[in-house]
């Protein structure tokens, strides 16, 4: 899936949306995603901190008044882990000491209820701008490989081959972290997302076919099992 930014073609985005009035949250998903981005959604402050852990996300919409946990907190808990997701915080709450204390706790921005959605669109549009890893561009390469993440085709000493939307997408998690082993959780959360009901005999397929994908074009680069705990490219 892609999305337009400014006329150009760009690598689709997940983002989480976490919004506590349902309506308006059904709405911001349906219209992002009409845009192309991958929406996940949820209304809770806890839910929030739990999806921003599995660190799979692009951006993070994230709501200041929450249910359980508010978004400041969730913002600082995240930040503490580690985790540097773009975040921009979106509420009723507009004083500038609001503002600067949401900016202060780690948020890349912020957004003041009510808002115009194309203000919204140019606010994340402006964060992929700013981001070397969503402004990388169209391919990844590691040693003998070179990835088209718009075409999808892989290419090697060998030659070239077509993959599919999910070979793809696992293949681009790999190469994005070349020689670091991936545990099995870890790769099901960024390819399949955190609601899915995938199988883990369904990653074993997806390997198998990403190993028979590399033999074809003559690679050179191995994906490795690390038994007990993930895959490795190396």
């Amino acid at each position: 899936m892609i999305y337009y930014n400014e006329s150009k073609m760009v690598k689709a985005m997940r983002i989480l949306l976490v919004e506590d009035d349902e309506n308006l949250n059904r709405i911001l998903s349906g219209q992002l995603t009409a845009h192309g981005f991958d929406v996940d959604r949820c209304c809770d402050g806890e839910d929030a901190l739990y999806y921003g852990e599995q660190n799979i996300y692009d951006i993070i919409l994230l709501d200041r008044m929450l249910p359980s946990m508010e978004g400041t907190d969730v913002l600082s808990a995240l930040r503490k882990k580690g985790i540097g997701t773009p975040v921009i915080l979106i509420t009723a709450l507009g004083t500038l000491t609001d503002k600067v204390l949401g900016l202060n706790m780690g948020a890349d921005d912020y957004l003041v209820k009510p808002f115009a959605f194309e203000e919204l669109l140019a606010r994340i549009y402006c964060i992929t701008r700013r981001s070397p890893q969503l402004n990388a561009g169209f391919s990844l390469t590691l040693q003998d490989i070179s990835y088209d993440l718009e075409a999808c085709q892989l290419t090697g000493p060998a030659g070239r081959c077509s993959l599919s939307k999910r070979e793809g997408a696992l293949l681009e998690v790999f190469l994005r972290n070349p020689d670091q082993t991936l545990s099995r959780s870890t790769l099901l959360l960024k390819v399949w997302g955190p609601e899915s009901d995938v199988e883990n005999g369904n990653l074993d397929n997806y390997i198998h076919f990403l190993r028979r994908r590399l033999g074809a074009v003559g690679s050179s680069v191995q994906l490795t099992t690390v038994r007990g705990v993930g895959y490795c490219l190396k």
